[in-house]
């Protein structure tokens, strides 16, 4: 394969990676390029044109071609970065001499990167490239179907929200925009943790009431936390706030609504804690631990405090709706 073909890549051929390069492939772009570290999904993807581990009972466009080589990534002009946000730093770290300096780091990864920074901090600590990021409420099955799905773009150059907005005319993907690219980042990240508390209620309540006051009242408190670190108010009602919250809190495929089901019915434990990937749980002890740092959490902030003390103490989970509603209105 003749690298100068593949000025599209993407970092990770796992869901969201195989999806948004397979509707590019299918848009009639340029070949694009997923990398991976799994050589047999790569194998197959290439003789089969089908992801197998990830998406086995559908064919791929073969424009879409994958690789484990390295150097195949550094004639890319934008690369999509779509790995699991723990291990996304050191990675790229590990193929640093194969990223052009010019190439555009899309972030599509939701989580921390290192030391509670997000991932564009960290990129931009680490590395010299421009970054942008894209959030927003989406299924990669749902994409790869073709579904039509919205994020939102962050950006700080007019010129690489133009340059992603072509990659993706006339596909099923939608955007909006946003300059508050720590808000989009910090947004992603606080949806996992109010997920998490609708599950704890639906597991525990029959109740649309119920459900939509809690909803409410988590929507509320993340909008306090967002200005708290420093987001906009506005980034709240871009697809990446609103949109990618409720898809989280609501939907049944969502892993840490699942966790909230978990504990609401008196199942979690340490090794569902393990076994799953659980964004809420690391969130609630980020967003817990600087918050405590300046004022009490209970005080300002009583469903991330609750939370934390369900991880965290022997707690009677029959009195967590109670709890929260006896908190005084902030």
């Amino acid at each position: 394969m003749n690298c100068n073909q593949y000025n599209i890549a993407f970092i990770g051929a796992g869901t969201l990676g195989t999806a948004l390069g397979n509707i590019l492939a299918e848009a009639g772009r340029e070949k694009i390029l997923l990398h991976s570290i799994e050589s047999q999904t790569v194998e197959d993807i290439n003789s089969i044109n089908i992801n197998t581990k990830y998406f086995p009972t559908l064919h791929l466009n073969p424009g879409l071609h994958a690789t484990t080589d390295n150097r195949l990534l550094e004639q890319a002009k934008i690369i999509f970065l779509a790995i699991p946000s723990v291990a996304m730093i050191d990675y790229l770290k590990s193929i640093r001499e194969h990223l052009s300096p010019d190439v555009v780091l899309v972030n599509l990864a939701k989580g921390f990167g290192t030391g509670n920074m997000t991932i564009p901090e960290c990129l931009k600590e680490e590395f010299p490239n421009p970054v942008c990021t894209m959030k927003g409420p989406s299924f990669a099955r749902e994409i790869i179907n073709r579904v039509p799905t919205g994020f939102t773009l962050g950006s700080h150059i007019p010129d690489h929200i133009t340059l992603i907005r072509e990659i993706f005319k006339n596909t099923n993907i939608h955007f909006d925009y946003s300059d508050d690219m720590f808000g989009v980042e910090v947004l992603s990240i606080l949806k996992n943790i109010y997920a998490v508390v609708l599950g704890i209620v639906d597991a525990q309540f029959n109740s649309t009431n119920l459900r939509f006051l809690i909803l409410t009242k988590a929507f509320q408190e993340m909008r306090k936390v967002l200005l708290t670190f420093g987001g906009r108010a506005e980034t709240l009602f871009n697809y990446c706030g609103y949109g990618d919250f409720t898809l989280t809190a609501l939907n049944d495929l969502s892993r840490n609504r699942t966790l909230g089901l978990l504990i609401g019915k008196g199942f979690f434990t340490e090794h569902v804690s393990h076994e799953l990937v659980l964004e809420g749980k690391t969130a609630v002890n980020v967003f817990y631990e600087q918050i405590s740092k300046t004022m009490v959490v209970e005080d300002n902030f009583p469903i991330i405090a609750e939370l934390y003390h369900i991880f965290h103490t022997k707690y009677d989970i029959s009195l967590f709706v109670k709890t929260i509603l006896n908190y005084p209105e902030s």
